[in-house]
């Protein structure tokens, strides 16, 4: 790998940033550059070959996010039911482009531990999320609301081994955050000579 490869990925890595969907604008990401995130995130690694990661596509997020607040409103209890929470779900894709779910579909291969698989498809999430960066895409991964709740497996369908990993927003936006750090790179790396 040259020093220019290693500085434009390191550039992509470092300027990844999570991008709410209230700040996103509402513009339309051609459904070409999300088919291509999809062949990024076919690379991650994976034991086995399984390749667990499996992708549910709304390109319309208005057509899903009006599933998820009524999962919200049908599986919360009158006297935990909030307004505002339900009209967040309701209007959470309304400045965005492309709502992905993202499932890790459990391999056949009982040897292979159910981390490993989940630690694929986060990997298949992120190199998404580079890739939206490299294409000046915002986005947010998202486990909130009813994402990680039964009910939403069992809207997509999945099988009890399976499980959503989360929801990723995809969009364009108007302002770009700082990022930051808290912990020390040295508090966080341990060398053993």
């Amino acid at each position: 790998m040259s020093d220019t490869t290693f500085a434009t990925l390191s550039t992509i890595i470092k300027n990844r940033r999570t991008i709410k969907p209230f700040m996103m604008n509402g513009h339309k990401i051609p459904d070409e550059q999300v088919q291509a995130l999809f062949e990024l995130a076919d690379w991650a690694p994976t034991h086995g070959l399984t390749e667990p990661w499996r992708f549910v596509v709304y390109a319309d997020p208005l057509e899903f996010c009006p599933k998820h607040a009524g999962l919200y409103r049908e599986n919360t209890s009158a006297e935990e039911f909030n307004q505002g929470v339900y009209d967040n779900f309701l209007h959470q894709g309304d400045k965005v482009s492309h709502v992905i779910i993202a499932v890790m579909r459990r391999g056949d291969l009982p040897k292979i531990p159910k981390f490993e698989e989940e630690a694929a498809t986060a990997c298949a999430i992120q190199n998404i999320l580079l890739g939206a960066t490299a294409l000046g895409i915002a986005s947010f991964w998202s486990t909130g609301g009813m994402i990680l709740k039964p009910a939403m497996k069992t809207f997509l369908n999945l099988r009890d081994e399976d499980e959503v990993m989360g929801v990723l927003y995809l969009g364009y936006t108007d302002e770009q955050p700082q990022g930051i750090r808290r912990v020390p790179l040295t508090d966080k790396v341990s060398w053993i000579s």
